[in-house]
């Protein structure tokens, strides 16, 4: 039997939220051994005629291994994000922001399309907002607006420390009234809106307004552990999702998908959209 075992030291803060899911707090510093050939693992060096040996279930503690296991390997390290995190904790902010993969995902998507102009709805800390800002050029800009007046001071701060302030701007108050004044005339390049869901469709609708032709629009936590799928669910944030797919299937503004994700954030996904 093959066996391969990786160490691989877990962060508090990036994984402390996905463990609460299931009530569970992790361990600073976690060994974690991958066995192949074991039941609940894909067995390794098998021919091309053998099948799959997969579990049939899986769980929160299983998308968290995969996800630190392959950012372990992809995504070095970083001193200033994990500050950033560190002071938003520290100051009693919902650990709600985006993993380190996700994060890395706004990064290179920024990257691909060379945007020089970013919109975000819905700042938190600015850990987002640092992946994203970190992907403009010297000349770029990203505009961040976020309705809580604590949230948005620890943003700055962990945006002036990421060496990021004044490119990326915090701008206080409600999202769509902030997205309202902006004016039409500079177009963004990506859009990511991740801010309160039962506005997604209004938080969408100026977003098709400020984007450029051929731009991004990505909408955050449209899939909710599979919740928006299942009629006999509802709550205000589902319903807000639901509002905007439904808008979606025949807007012809824009050319749209959801991507489910799991990871150590969960069961989610986000809407990638592009104007038409």
């Amino acid at each position: 039997m093959l066996k391969s075992t990786v160490n691989i030291t877990r962060n508090l803060q990036l994984t402390n939220s996905a463990a609460k899911f299931e009530g569970r707090v992790p361990s600073q510093s976690r060994l974690i051994s991958y066995t192949r050939n074991k039941p609940s693992s894909v067995m390794a060096h098998r021919s091309p005629t053998q099948g799959k040996q997969l579990p049939k279930t899986t769980n929160i503690e299983d998308w968290a291994r995969s996800d630190i296991y392959h950012n372990s390997f992809l995504i070095p390290q970083d001193p200033v994000l994990d500050a950033a995190l560190k002071n938003s904790v520290a100051n009693g902010l919902p650990e709600i922001a985006v993993s380190v993969a996700q994060g890395k995902f706004l990064h290179l998507q920024a990257r691909s399309i060379q945007a020089k102009r970013i919109l975000e709805v819905g700042t938190l800390g600015g850990y987002s907002t640092i992946w994203l800002g970190r992907a403009l050029p010297e000349d770029g800009e990203l505009i961040t607006l976020e309705i809580n007046s604590k949230h948005a001071k620890i943003a700055e701060e962990n945006l002036y420390n990421a060496g990021l302030f004044p490119k990326c701007k915090v701008i206080t108050g409600p999202g769509h009234e902030s997205m309202v004044n902006l004016p039409s005339e500079s177009k963004f390049d990506l859009i990511f809106i991740d801010a309160d869901k039962p506005s997604n469709l209004k938080y969408f609708t100026e977003a098709k307004r400020l984007i450029r032709q051929g731009g991004i629009i990505i909408v955050d936590n449209v899939v909710r552990f599979g919740r928006v799928a299942d009629p006999e669910q509802s709550d205000a944030n589902i319903e807000g999702v639901r509002l905007l797919l439904n808008a979606l299937k025949s807007d012809q503004d824009v050319d749209a998908t959801t991507m489910a994700t799991v990871g150590e954030k969960g069961y989610d996904g986000f809407i990638y959209a592009i104007r038409n």
